[in-house]
């Protein structure tokens, strides 16, 4: 089943696919929290609870010109990975790591699908990162990784654009991965059970004004989706509504020769096999 959020005035509400449709789960069935992670936090069955909206009339709109939001508007935390495909990792100049490499986005990083992503005015090493992201749908912690996957509930397609030399400024990443409106997240959120289990085995690719710039198969994670959680919950506490974005292939535009930077009227695509297919434009940030 595919959920997306999409925005309503200044309120964020989750709704249900229904081909060239949206339903507004709340309207449709009202015990159901308007919120993504509100509703997940609840522990509401999401996909019975969109069985139901989609057997109701009310709450239904074009999914065509809906303003979508990210699909987890506002996550408890977004975790990130780095250097988490093998051809990624030799492309950087580096071996594989012994540990992930995790930093964390904060919520005014993220952007929705449609949205554009503003270039900003300090750097021109703007680049694409085409990613799996993962949305927790239960509160875990110490969870062995034969129970992992039993944490999640659905993917997105996640492009974790990167101001390079902002990321390089320092031993962490943060700084260079949380401009405002650089994580994009969406358009759409598919639950685990559509998808192989832990997201294994899916095509992914990014496409820049149309050109293929990344193409490979999330098959080819160094730490797959079970490993990650377990290894994250050895640490901290994941809650319903909490995103992982599994790291990027090769491909990227620093990587290159020349390299290749997002510039004002791009246009960036990540699509996922069985995911979706997330598109955003770059725009010059505005004084």
């Amino acid at each position: 089943m595919k959920f997306v959020t999409y925005r309503n005035g200044k309120e964020n509400r989750l709704a249900v696919v229904d081909g060239d449709q949206i339903v507004d789960i709340n309207r449709a069935v009202p015990e159901v929290p308007a919120d993504v992670r509100a509703a997940l936090a609840d522990g509401v069955d999401l996909v019975a609870a969109g069985r139901r909206a989609l057997d109701s009339t009310a709450g239904r709109r074009p999914l065509a010109g809906a303003a979508l939001a990210p699909v987890v508007p506002e996550p408890g935390k977004t975790v990130c990975l780095g250097l988490n495909y093998y051809d990624h990792a030799a492309e950087s100049g580096r071996e594989k790591p012994v540990y992930p490499w995790f930093f964390l986005r904060g919520t005014t990083s993220l952007l929705a699908h449609g949205e554009a992503s503003p270039r900003p005015r300090v750097s021109e090493k703007f680049d694409y990162e085409a990613e799996l992201a993962v949305v927790i749908g239960k509160r875990a912690r110490h969870v062995r990784r034969e129970d992992a996957l039993d944490y999640v509930f659905g993917y997105a397609c996640f492009n974790d654009i990167s101001v390079r030399d902002y990321q390089k400024r320092t031993p962490q990443w943060t700084i260079g991965k949380n401009f405002d409106r650089t994580g994009a997240l969406g358009p759409v959120l598919v639950s685990a059970d559509e998808l192989p289990a832990g997201g294994v085995g899916l095509s992914i690719q990014s496409r820049l004004n149309g050109q293929v710039m990344q193409d490979a198969n999330t098959k080819d994670m160094i730490w797959d989706v079970a490993e990650t959680i377990a290894l994250l919950t050895e640490c901290l506490t994941l809650e319903p509504g909490d995103v992982i974005a599994m790291g990027t292939p090769a491909g990227v535009g620093q990587s290159r020769t020349p390299p290749v930077w997002m510039k004002a009227g791009d246009t960036i695509e990540v699509e996922i096999e069985g995911v979706g297919l997330l598109v955003n434009t770059i725009e010059d940030e505005q004084p």
